[in-house]
């Protein structure tokens, strides 16, 4: 039987310079649930997350993202992982339950070679979703704006995709999805998971450190729309959609928070086996693997925030 390792995309920190305006937008617009205040952070989450928390806002002089955390459920498994980072010649740091966030767990913490700080944590605190575990309703009746039930995945950026695909397939254990490679051969994008999801995270091709964008899950179409309609009426810029990606073959919103994070409402997708193959896509077909009607992608959308 195999190791249990990773178990999905925990949360993420992200850098705005303007934390009440934030917070407003996140609760209001995107319709998350805060769960706690500090006086330099916020914590949010999915309304159908039952942990205390999968996104933290960090007041600071500029935007982007800080780190990114994934789950694990057992403290052996977080044992093991740390040695398997730490053969790999990555120095981590250990801390105990609370003493990152609040109700954070024990966690693990190191640079991956993408440049990007990664967070194995276990144990964060535990919430709830607001329903009642008898006899539930279908959600709670109090929902705003796009309310996704869920975070979904992250986009990433960094110099040398191969190298940091090799890293998250070989050391914490991740499955390739999909990649698009370039002609020489060498990977521009790809796509891994442990969720039997198209991706929980994806890299690009860019800076090292670089951050794409953050996705939340929505549960169909018609709830791109929505979600799209409410980007219109509080005058969200929106980047791109609702539309429909090649790879992944999800579909998707793109649009920017105040502070100009950019955001993804995601849906669709299928499921990926463990002994599933990788889908390839060629380079001549990248505009087609991100965009599949418009079949091609603008330099502005891969514009990038670090």
């Amino acid at each position: 039987m195999s190791s249990p390792g990773i178990l999905r995309l925990s949360h993420a920190t992200v850098r705005v310079p303007d934390l009440e305006l934030a917070i407003a937008y996140y609760a209001e617009v995107v319709g998350l649930v805060l769960t706690g205040r500090e006086t330099d952070r916020a914590y949010l989450k999915g309304w159908d997350e039952h942990q205390h928390h999968s996104l933290i806002l960090r007041n600071a002089p500029t935007y982007g993202l800080d780190g990114l955390a994934f789950k694990v459920v057992e403290e052996d498994e977080l044992d093991r992982l740390a040695a398997r980072v730490t053969e790999a010649g990555i120095e981590v740091e250990r801390f105990h339950p609370g003493e990152l966030a609040e109700a954070s767990g024990a966690t693990v913490r190191f640079r991956a070679p993408s440049g990007h700080t990664i967070d194995l944590e276990c144990g964060q605190g535990q919430v709830g979703n607001g329903l009642p575990l008898i006899n539930p309703p279908p959600a709670p009746d109090d929902l705003v704006g796009m309310h996704p039930p869920r975070l979904d995945h992250i986009f990433l950026l960094c110099e040398d995709v191969d190298g940091a695909t090799r890293f998250f397939r070989d050391v914490l254990e991740f499955r390739l999805t999909e990649e698009i490679v370039a002609d020489d051969g060498h990977q521009l994008t790809t796509f891994l998971e442990r969720t039997h999801t198209p991706h929980d995270i994806a890299f690009l091709t860019g800076p090292d450190g670089g951050f794409h964008h953050l996705a939340f899950w929505v549960d169909e179409w018609n709830d791109l729309r929505t979600a799209a309609d409410t980007c219109a009426y509080h005058g969200v810029p929106i980047d791109a959609g609702p539309t429909r990606h090649g790879a992944t073959r999800g579909c998707g919103l793109y649009f920017f928070d105040p502070a100009g994070n950019r955001n993804e409402v995601f849906t669709g997708g299928y499921h990926f086996d463990p002994d599933d193959e990788p889908t390839r896509w060629t380079e001549a077909e990248m505009g087609r693997a991100i965009f599949t009607y418009r079949g091609q992608v603008d330099q502005r959308f891969m514009s990038v925030h670090s």
